[in-house]
């Protein structure tokens, strides 16, 4: 009869969030442009995008024709510096009023 050996399996170590992960989930300083919007002067770049769409949403600024397109007004106009954006380039030009 043979005798099997035994496995030891390693105890898996707790997983780190990745540098990339907390790097989003920092707070970020936010320009008083962006802050009208947003309402606070320090956020993580995720609650910022977050409160973005929801603000985009609220005002009905979203083109009907193309989803993608934003109108901004007046306000997110201060932020954005354009008449008319593709989503997309939305997180490129918020960026620029977070450090």
């Amino acid at each position: 009869m043979a005798k099997k050996a035994a496995t030891k399996k390693k105890a898996a170590a707790p997983k780190k969030a990745s540098s990339g992960t907390s790097k989003f989930m920092a707070p970020l300083s936010v320009s008083e442009e962006l802050a009208a919007i947003v309402g606070k002067k320090s956020m993580p770049r995720t609650e910022v995008t977050k409160q973005l769409w929801a603000y985009i949403k609220k005002h009905d600024l979203q083109d009907p024709k193309n989803k993608r397109n934003i109108n901004p007004d007046e306000k997110l106009a201060k932020v954005l510096g354009k008449k008319t954006i593709n989503m997309f380039e939305m997180t490129k030009l918020v960026s620029k009023h977070l450090s």
